[in-house]
């Protein structure tokens, strides 16, 4: 890994930052200081250090975000704030942490509209993020939906067997619809389609009041966690995200 590169992915500075301190003599290797930023390091081996203190690999982030409304599933927005902007405030931050998050190496796995609440997943690990919003993958959704409309009788069959959506060439794949009270359901799919919930329901003559996404991949969003706030997944929901991809549950 390039040491800009490495500092970066390890602490709150930019490449560009990184590169500042390398120029100015505070980034050593080893014990050595070191002048290029397109040096080569090794993370479980060598030692780099700014200003005489060592910056420790901080690894693999997985983070649980309670997404309110307003906010995009962007890492940057001209108009909007971003779930990011919810991660730079530590005061939103539930539990315990040695070092600020590297904000600019994360990605959010399974977007939510503007308007959408809800759990959104963010990590810096790329393949965990494509085991979870890859269409190969087959990752259940489970959303709580409020409608305008009360439920048409047939919805649940034909939502089970695959609607057509204006402007997709293929049927949805089979979503699974629970009936709380006429106009509340909760909805489990395995497809990110743009817009895909409302776009069904707007298929059946019906629309969408409000969404709320409570689980991923077999995890539940924490109940404690206030919206805006995020923590960090625990071990237990990594695997159980881990094995139901893998199961496609």
């Amino acid at each position: 890994m390039r040491l800009d590169k490495f500092i970066s992915s390890n602490t709150h500075y930019s490449r560009s930052d990184a590169r500042k301190l390398i120029k100015a003599g505070r980034i050593a290797v080893n014990g050595e200081p070191v002048a290029a930023a397109d040096t080569s390091v090794k993370s479980k081996k060598d030692v780099i250090s700014l200003d005489g203190v060592r910056i420790e690999p901080i690894g693999e982030i997985y983070l649980m975000v309670n997404k309110p409304e307003g906010y995009v599933c962007a890492n940057e927005d001209g108009e909007h704030p971003t779930i990011i902007d919810l991660l730079r405030d530590e005061a939103n931050f539930v539990g315990a942490r040695k070092s600020p998050l590297p904000l600019q190496d994360l990605q959010i796995a399974g977007r939510l509209d503007i308007d959408t609440t809800g759990l959104v997943l963010v990590t810096n690990d790329g393949q965990w993020n494509h085991a979870i919003t890859s269409p190969a993958a087959d990752c259940k959704k489970n959303y709580r939906v409020s409608l305008k409309q009360p439920l048409d009788p047939s919805v649940p069959e034909r939502f089970a067997k695959g609607i057509q959506l204006e402007g997709e060439k293929r049927k949805t794949r089979p979503a699974f619809v629970h009936v709380i009270t006429p106009k509340k359901v909760r909805l489990s799919l395995s497809e990110g389609k743009y817009h895909q919930v409302k776009r069904m329901f707007a298929a059946t003559g019906n629309g969408v009041k409000k969404l709320h996404r409570e689980s991923i991949g077999g995890v539940f969003l924490d109940k404690t966690l206030k919206p805006g706030q995020y923590r960090l997944l625990t071990e237990q929901e990594l695997d159980i995200i881990k094995r139901n991809t893998e199961r496609g549950i």
